[in-house]
């Protein structure tokens, strides 16, 4: 069991406006407990963020007349007795019942109810994890589903059975296995097993993924949960690289799924703490070898395991499942050339290809660092090959996007319409070839500047428009 400091969580300095808002509730009639998330990171010794606040003997209005008195404050319905501060990441709350009245996830009649216990509040909670509190008076923490023994042995067990309640929970389960590194529960995985996500709306599911992506220290242990309670089969592209087998010479980890699980992990210790950077490489990571499910068998020229053409094969695969979790054209936009040109920095390299074709890469994904990113996950989901080693296809192509001015942009045009326009020419359908021809120039070396540019529009138009 983990050992209790004097006090769980300090409530001074940038928390003091905490300590004001449990001595305001408790002035009030209330006593005001902490739950949740904040206990939970506080006995795990990691920082606390934002604060959960459960307060019984007051009702909503009571809550809100309370702290009006110096905070301001955001109602989220009075049904639902939450009460959240303006400026401040506290949400206080009256404990509520929550019974289903429906299939869907919304169909749920929530009523505060500030006579409950704490026991019979902590049961619409999801894991016992999450079902501890803390009296920020007495220093007593409150452990009616035994979530202090479950944090000790590093386990994830659901409070009850109200948990199949809300499906999204088993999501919940897959981020919180990847961001503790925790096993999940045998009968929880079992009560996992029983439930569909049908019902959940992309914007739900995304944002579960998200945070296995963003924040899962080891996203392999989330993903090994999804496959043992079947919700991999929500995910068919995700599904199908299960036991696809690849050349042991090259991958000794074994099928694709492992391979996936291995490269996932290795991203997560190089994250670079930019939001958008680690979600759009790291959902790069999770499906660039969807397509070896369909690309995938024994060539009889060598009889070796190859996937020939999965690279381009894995892209509509993992657009479907952005698909189920989002409706964010951008990012489908950066994410899929990382798929399909992921295997573009080992081809470059092993070829010595040139300063053409770093420029035409970057053309088709944008940002090469964000590929050399996924190159490096890539290389590294194989041990134990090169343990520990850079990529050096990813060093020589960051050298060389680096020096050519292409490593987090694609290359610019610099004849653009507005030049042949200059030239006297009223717009034409010709244009955009002969923009087209001007670009594959640029990319090819043949100019690099607008002087220059000039000077080979000069010359290819005295060839005559076609």
């Amino acid at each position: 069991m983990p050992d209790l400091q004097p006090s769980l969580i300090r409530l001074d300095g940038d928390f003091a406006p905490v300590r004001r808002v449990v001595e305001l509730l408790r002035d009030a009639g209330g006593r005001p407990f902490l739950v949740g998330g904040c206990v939970r990171d506080a006995l795990m010794k990691v920082p606390v963020l934002d604060f959960d606040i459960e307060v019984y003997g007051l009702g909503t209005r009571q809550v809100e007349a309370a702290l009006r008195k110096e905070f301001g404050i955001i109602t989220v319905g009075a049904a639902f007795g939450v009460t959240k501060l303006k400026d401040f990441p506290v949400d206080v709350s009256v404990p509520r019942r929550e019974n289903r009245t429906g299939a869907k996830h919304t169909d749920f009649d929530v009523q505060a109810d500030p006579t409950m216990t704490p026991k019979d509040a902590a049961e619409r909670r999801d894991f016992t994890l999450n079902a501890i509190m803390w009296d920020p008076f007495t220093d007593e923490v409150i452990d009616p589903w035994g979530g202090v023994a479950d944090l000790a042995a590093k386990r994830l067990r659901h409070v009850s059975a109200k948990f199949a309640e809300d499906p999204l929970r088993v999501l919940r389960a897959m981020q919180f296995a990847a961001r503790f590194e925790f096993m999940v529960a045998p009968e929880t995985i079992a009560l996992c097993a029983t439930l569909t996500q049908a019902d959940l709306p992309p914007e739900r599911l995304m944002e579960e993924w998200t945070k296995l992506i963003l924040r899962g220290r080891k996203p392999s242990m989330g993903l090994a949960f999804l496959r043992d309670c079947g919700w991999t089969k929500f995910y068919p592209g995700l599904h199908a690289i299960i036991d696809v087998p690849q050349d042991p010479e090259w991958h000794p980890e074994g099928d694709v799924w492992n391979h996936t699980l291995h490269c996932l992990d290795a991203y997560a210790k190089e994250r670079v703490g930019d939001r958008d950077e680690d979600l759009i490489v790291g959902l790069a990571v999770l499906l660039h070898d969807f397509g070896k499910a369909t690309h995938t068998k024994v060539e009889p020229h060598d009889g070796r395991i190859h996937s020939y053409g999965h690279e381009e094969a894995s892209v509509p695969l993992a657009e479907k499942f952005l698909g189920q979790i989002t409706r964010e054209t951008k990012l489908l936009e950066a994410i899929l050339p990382l798929v399909r040109w992921h295997a573009q920095p080992h081809e470059l390299f092993r070829a010595k290809a040139g300063d053409a074709a770093v420029r035409r890469l970057a053309a088709k994904v944008v940002r090469i660092d964000r590929l050399i990113r996924v190159d490096i996950a890539d290389r590294k989901g194989r041990p134990p090959l090169w343990p520990g080693e850079a990529s050096p296809q990813g060093v020589w192509l960051a050298e060389r996007a680096e020096a050519l001015k292409v490593a987090d942009s694609a290359p610019k045009r610099i004849i653009l319409g507005r030049h042949l326009i200059a030239q006297g020419h009223k717009p034409a359908g010709w244009f955009s070839q002969v923009l087209d021809e001007a670009f594959e120039a640029q990319l090819d070396g043949v100019f690099g500047d607008e002087a220059g540019g000039l000077a080979w529009l000069k010359e290819r138009m005295a060839k005559g428009v076609v």
